[in-house]
């Protein structure tokens, strides 16, 4: 048991490590995150359609 709370303490003091590093960020940076994002979605819809094209006139169902 002691095993145990010893590596929650540990975490916890890691966790509050990297929340103490991290900041929010700006509106240009989250802009910039938000069109990558929105660019990697499109990309992976426009190959899942294509995938599913292909798919259906191989089979033909």
């Amino acid at each position: 048991m002691a095993e145990f709370t010893e590596k929650v303490k540990s975490f916890l003091a890691e966790s509050k490590r990297v929340l103490l590093v991290t900041k929010k960020p700006g509106m240009k940076e989250f802009k910039l995150a938000a069109k990558i994002t929105g660019i990697g979605m499109i990309l992976i819809g426009t190959i899942g359609m294509i995938i599913r094209i292909i798919g259906y006139l191989v089979t033909g169902s």
